[in-house]
């Protein structure tokens, strides 16, 4: 979109949210860079010029605005929408990756060589993935700089800097101030309490629709691993250094964030995970647009529009999931799950709440000896047979996947039929135009609207959602009068 100048213009003109994290506009006579939807009076047009991320800006030499914060807006919608080389490299890159692994990390999960990955970054992001993951560590850094009392050396390690050295010049050039000085400009009573717990807000797209969100979430909620607690859903996450548990709440223009980590470098990947898993980064007015032009959904997207799309915080996991949850209720699947946990799970502290586990790593359950399970023979052996070919590798589920070839890896597995794959698809992958149409909850709404009710007339009716039946899915469940559908209580 960047190089669509008028198109840009009338969007920093208007102030319009929705283009934040789309495009960022640099300004040649301030240096600064801002989102679109920037406070302050938009310059003249001839001392704009439009960059596609944050690091293409940082790296011309702009550093972000103080007003509009433009390192802490919505990430692109694309990259969660696309399947392409970019997309699955911005979101490993989000996860982590990079800092991790390197470069040439990257480029070996994405099954490319590290020139071909930094010649496409390039191209369409003018950045390559350095660039990129270091303004990714630059705000990290300012998170942890603002909101807790973390020394500034601690701040550096777990940002991912190789130095104090590094870390103060990648600041001030970004921000245009020393790190003490960011922290002394941070709100009064913005730090944390202990070392580790940070408060954060999550930025999203308008309109968010949080009922089905929060519902499926908790009404699917693992014993241990999961729970509903004073308005928040809770979980704990297993992550490359340590483990984490978060509590998000809906808000009011956010998603408030209450984050504790045993290792602060997991802090930039716990919240990608979040981000994803709550489906953040969407963009709703495009989705519901093109969804109400169905007169069928049409009342449903103006009764609640800004549905989205409950996802995962681990794929291998809902995988196991998935599988748990073939042709029975939610609260057995629950208890299943729960089972799972308790027997194989590592036992965590939760003072703030009743977590106790970590969700077991498919190397964990591979051990498994399936004539413990309460379940049918024939789903023990596609669990243990799912589990198996996570754990050698057989399917790869991971946030770069290619998810053409992860459907084809589980759809070859035994046991697994079109509506796990597509489950899978949709909650595990994010694709955004997976669908299910063998679903009884959808067949049984689907009939109700007057909606082709056989899978295969359904699926040639869902040819107009596309790309976004998965978000159709959730309007069309979302009839149902089920706990999944609703914002819980306490």
């Amino acid at each position: 979109m960047h190089t669509d100048f008028e198109r840009c213009l009338r969007a920093v003109r208007s102030k319009d949210a929705r283009f934040d994290g789309w495009f960022y506009t640099a300004v040649r006579t301030t240096r600064i860079y801002c989102r679109p939807s920037c406070p302050v009076v938009p310059p003249k047009p001839e001392n704009m010029t439009f960059y596609p991320s944050a690091a293409a800006a940082q790296q011309a030499g702009y550093r972000a605005c103080k007003r509009c914060r433009p390192d802490a807006s919505p990430g692109s919608p694309q990259w969660d929408e696309r399947a392409d080389l970019v997309a699955r490299a911005m979101r490993l890159i989000a996860d982590g990756v990079v800092d991790r692994e390197g470069v040439p990390g990257l480029a070996a999960r994405l099954g490319y060589s590290t020139r071909q990955v930094e010649r496409q970054l390039l191209a369409e992001l003018g950045a390559g993935p350095l660039a990129l993951a270091r303004a990714q560590r630059a705000q990290t850094a300012r998170l942890l700089v603002e909101t807790t009392e973390l020394p500034m050396a601690d701040v550096a390690f777990a940002a991912g800097f190789a130095s104090i050295r590094t870390f103060n010049d990648t600041v001030r050039e970004v921000f245009a101030l020393a790190p003490t000085e960011l922290r002394r400009r941070a709100r009064p009573g913005a730090a944390s309490a202990l070392p580790g717990a940070l408060a954060l807000r999550l930025p999203f797209r308008q309109p968010l629709c949080p009922d089905n969100l929060f519902g499926h979430l908790a009404a699917t909620a693992v014993p241990g691993v999961e729970e509903w607690r004073d308005g928040a859903y809770r979980r704990t996450l297993a992550l490359p250094y340590g483990h984490g548990i978060v509590a998000l709440s809906p808000r009011p223009g956010h998603i408030d964030c209450r984050l504790s980590l045993t290792d602060l470098r997991d802090l930039a990947g716990a919240i990608a995970r979040c981000r994803r898993m709550l489906d953040l980064d969407a963009d709703p007015e495009a989705v519901d647009g093109l969804l109400a032009e169905d007169p069928v959904l049409a009342p449903l997207v103006r009764k609640a529009p800004g549905r989205r799309v409950p996802r995962t915080a681990d794929a291998d996991e809902f995988a196991v999931r998935a599988v748990l949850g073939q042709q029975v209720s939610t609260a057995a699947a629950r208890t299943h799950a729960g089972r799972l946990v308790t027997a194989h799970g590592r036992a965590v502290d939760d003072p703030a709440g009743g977590l106790t586990h970590l969700f077991p790593s498919a190397a964990e359950l591979a051990g498994l000896d399936p004539e413990t399970l309460a379940m049918p023979r024939t789903r023990r052996a596609t669990l243990t047979g799912m589990i198996a070919a996570l754990a050698d590798g057989a399917v790869q589920l991971g946030v770069g996947s290619d998810r053409e070839r992860a459907r084809a890896q589980l759809a070859a597995l035994p046991g697994v039929g079109p509506w796990t794959v597509e489950c899978v698809a949709m909650r595990a992958l994010g694709d955004p135009d997976a669908f299910t149409p063998t679903d009884l909850g959808l067949r049984r709404a689907a009939a109700g609207l007057g909606l082709p009710a056989t899978p295969a007339a359904l699926i040639r009716h869902s040819a107009r959602w596309r790309p976004w039946r998965a978000y159709a899915v959730q309007y069309l469940w979302a009839t149902d009068d089920h706990p999944i559908n609703h914002l819980p209580t306490d």
